[in-house]
């Protein structure tokens, strides 16, 4: 069976429960559109997590290397990263226990789908997070 986002409901579901992104790909230049839609949703309440080596903090959080460095529970894991990254993200996406591992508007990898749909993780590909969170809050 090929990979369908889940259902406007779901969706609205793991927003509405969520309170913690860890963001993949987190950039800490203010023109880039991670940086942008991180501190969105960081306005709109949730914590974000940056996670990129090349930087140290942003949006005032500090950075971690990896989702392996995280040492607290994380609700998505929203990624922005180029597709052919997806399905090592979601493979090192497993071990979290994260609601959702969500891939913006753009990015979509089946495989990174076959790693983790034996998971409770909702596997949200090519949709901005921010114009989900806009559209069924």
């Amino acid at each position: 069976m090929p990979f369908e986002n889940p259902s406007p409901e779901e969706i609205k579901n793991v927003l509405k429960e969520s309170k913690t992104i860890a963001v993949v790909g987190l950039s800490d230049k203010p023109h880039r559109t991670s940086y942008q839609i991180s501190e969105a949703m960081q306005a709109a309440g949730y914590k974000i997590i940056p996670v990129n080596p090349t930087i140290t903090e942003v949006l005032g959080e500090p950075a971690a290397a990896s989702l392996q460095e995280i040492e607290e529970p994380v609700d998505i894991v929203n990624v922005f990263r180029r597709s052919e990254y997806l399905p090592g993200v979601a493979e090192e996406a497993r071990s979290l226990g994260a609601k959702a591992f969500w891939a913006q508007q753009g990015v979509y990898h089946e495989e990174a789908w076959e790693h983790l749909k034996d998971t409770p993780a909702k596997v949200i590909m090519d949709f901005c997070i921010k114009v989900a969170h806009s559209l069924y809050r």
